[in-house]
């Protein structure tokens, strides 16, 4: 009989944990899915792994403690991703798999023809999406599914030049930008802005290929009209270092700025001490106004992925607003419509900013309706493999 002793517990102690797993999962929340549709390879690739790992970054830490409360209830939430190459179709395909998913928001795309390649789908299947695009034909009536995740070039171009006009005393101007319909359209709107404050546009048609690997050729017509500030419109991030070291080696000593945000270790890499000074649209945080919740997110960022993007300062907000926007009406999870009906009136602490900061939906001055998030237009300067703030500014 003492022989069987040791099975009857061994059994009990089998039955004890099965039973404890079994409570274990069905103590689990409930998944809430929000996806994820961006460029996270390729010369452009820093701006959607920025966004991606700013969600999943988030979503862990929330997860870890306890999940999101909606209407009482507590999920989990859980980021689906795909990478579109900074290919329309691509980009189509992937909203359509988050169609099938069953999935209403997703954040993304990060270029301009993706975010407007998508809207169909979008709208179709009734998906709210946060593009990181400036065409304002996603924005204004009758779009309304598309809300943009930072500040635009047309909003950060003329706080630049205004600024560098008055404290660098710039007076000319020259463009250059990828052959491309994304930046040439930001190019275009650089070049009205610069215009609109009385500078003097000395080049504004050169152009080059996304592949260009020697920007040379490309820049020694732009340089011959001596202009104080080289602005590289819609540069990709794979692109600054090339064209900035191009720049200076051809003994260009003036200011070079864009409206793109940039990642600093790519700029380091690439160009090294001849990027110092370049000026660009940086995160929405400086170590002066941010949060220990801001601290606590760059921690954990830093921790799973081994690196941080300043950009992420931005891309951290994205689902921060759909989820407290859906908390705020709970009825919105699951259609979208009602989502759009809580924007106009939307606020909630800004859990990243110190002060009485809120999240709001802004965008009437540009967009004639609360298409975009509130974040703080931070302005940086390259120095030394850091980015540092030259001002901080808002958006209506």
């Amino acid at each position: 009989m003492s022989n069987k002793f040791p099975l009857l517990r061994k059994a009990a102690t089998v039955v004890a944990l099965s039973l404890g797993l079994t409570g274990l999962a069905s103590a689990q929340n409930p998944v809430l899915k929000i996806g994820f549709v961006g460029v996270t390879s390729g010369p452009a690739a820093a701006w959607g792994i920025s966004n991606q790992r700013s969600m999943e970054t988030r979503a862990a830490w929330i997860n870890e403690t306890g999940g999101f409360e909606i209407d009482g209830k507590k999920y989990d939430i859980e980021i689906v991703s795909f990478d579109d190459q900074k290919d329309p179709k691509r980009a189509i395909a992937g909203m359509e798999k988050m169609a099938q998913e069953g999935i209403n928001y997703v954040v993304g795309p990060n270029v301009d023809d993706g975010a407007a390649a998508v809207r169909p789908v979008a709208e179709k299947n009734g998906i709210m999406y946060f593009p990181y695009a400036f065409p304002k034909s996603l924005y204004t009536a009758p779009a309304s599914n598309a809300v943009l995740g930072m500040v635009a070039n047309y909003q950060s171009g003329p706080a630049i030049y205004k600024y560098l006009m008055e404290e660098k005393g710039v007076k000319k101007v020259a463009f250059i930008a990828a052959n491309e319909s994304d930046p040439l359209s930001q190019r275009d709107g650089g070049v009205a802005a610069a215009k609109a404050l009385g500078l003097e546009v000395v080049a504004d048609k050169d152009t080059y290929q996304n592949d260009t690997r020697d920007f040379v050729p490309v820049l020694t017509p732009v340089l011959r009209a001596r202009p104080d500030l080289l602005v590289l419109s819609g540069v990709a991030p794979g692109n600054a270092p090339l064209l900035i070291r191009a720049a200076r080696e051809l003994g260009y000593t003036g200011l070079i700025s864009t409206e793109t945000a940039q990642d600093a270790q790519v700029l380091q890499e690439g160009a090294g001490e001849l990027a110092n000074g370049f000026i660009s649209v940086g995160g929405a945080s400086t170590p002066e106004i941010r949060t220990a919740a801001m601290e606590e997110f760059i921690d954990r960022y830093t921790k799973m992925f081994g690196e941080y993007n300043d950009e992420s300062n931005t891309k951290v907000y994205a689902l921060e607003y759909i989820l407290e926007t859906i908390k705020a009406n709970p009825a919105s999870m699951a259609d979208v419509e009602e989502f759009k009906k809580t924007m106009d009136t939307f606020e909630a602490k800004n859990i990243y900013m110190k002060g009485d900061a809120t999240l709001k939906y802004v965008g009437s001055t540009s967009f004639g309706q609360k298409r975009q998030v509130s974040v703080p237009m931070v302005v940086n300067e390259y120095m030394d493999g850091e980015f540092r703030t030259l001002f901080i500014a808002e958006v209506d």
